[in-house]
């Protein structure tokens, strides 16, 4: 069997625009840092007129929201961004009371999270709402994923490995096809612990250490077929499918 690391895919792929409209610029500078490192593009708003105008100007894909936001507040904006269509807009406050919540799903928010938070956790939630709200004709074409030397379809719940001119069936826990088929999807980009737990792991599993052991023995069986070092650790980040050559 070969002893060498595949090559991945290197296909472009276009990064999400995120608009962060938050008054406070240590926070959105934060966010803009985790976005751009899950793979994101960031611009921000510092009150919600600027963050209509940018969202008129620039139509991202998604809105980070802050409620307490000056000259036009975080519930008024929220609810012209849905007179204007179904950019999907997660609300980031301050305010825990189950009102607010209710409020903001009310008006149209998708999620909601509460300050502090993390924003490792944030950048989850925001592919999570982003893959939800993603149109059903752009979900039917990626229902078979393609990053060489993996093959993986999702509706037969199938993934195969290419290598030395075979074609091998991954015997692989549902665990770990979730997340060989996370990878695949953008295989340049780093997943955080955190993403890959949120989108990957069953819901019991809290704790992030876990996506390491699923890693590992992900790992282990693309090793016993002669593929080695994949997927790549990023340390202090997370994951990702391989290194371009």
């Amino acid at each position: 069997m070969p002893d060498s690391t595949q090559p991945c895919d290197t296909s472009q792929h276009t990064h999400p625009l995120v608009l962060i409209a938050e008054d406070e610029p240590e926070i959105a500078e934060i966010l803009n840092a985790y976005l751009t490192r899950g793979g994101f593009r960031g611009v921000h708003a510092d009150n919600g007129r600027k963050a209509l105008e940018l969202h008129l100007s620039l139509k991202p894909d998604l809105v980070l929201l802050d409620v307490q936001m000056p000259e036009v507040d975080g519930w008024k904006v929220l609810a012209e961004l849905r007179h204007r269509g179904n950019t999907p807009v997660i609300m980031l406050t301050a305010l825990d009371q189950d009102i607010d919540k209710l409020m903001g799903l009310r008006i149209g928010a998708d999620d909601y999270v509460v300050k502090p938070f993390n924003p490792a956790e944030v950048v989850a939630r925001i592919q999570a709402v982003l893959r939800r709200s993603m149109p059903a004709s752009r979900d039917t074409d990626q229902r078979v994923l393609r990053a060489a030397p993996f093959e993986i379809d999702l509706d037969q719940h199938e993934a195969t490995l290419q290598v030395g001119g075979h074609r091998h069936l991954l015997a692989l826990t549902l665990t770990e096809f979730k997340l060989l088929a996370q990878l695949s999807r953008n295989p340049k980009r780093v997943f955080s612990r955190a993403e890959l737990m949120a989108t990957c792991l069953p819901e019991g599993d809290t704790l992030e250490r876990t996506v390491d052991s699923h890693i590992s023995k992900l790992r282990k069986k693309l090793e016993d077929l002669g593929v080695k070092g994949i997927p790549v650790g990023v340390r202090g980040v997370g994951y990702k499918l391989c290194n371009v050559e």
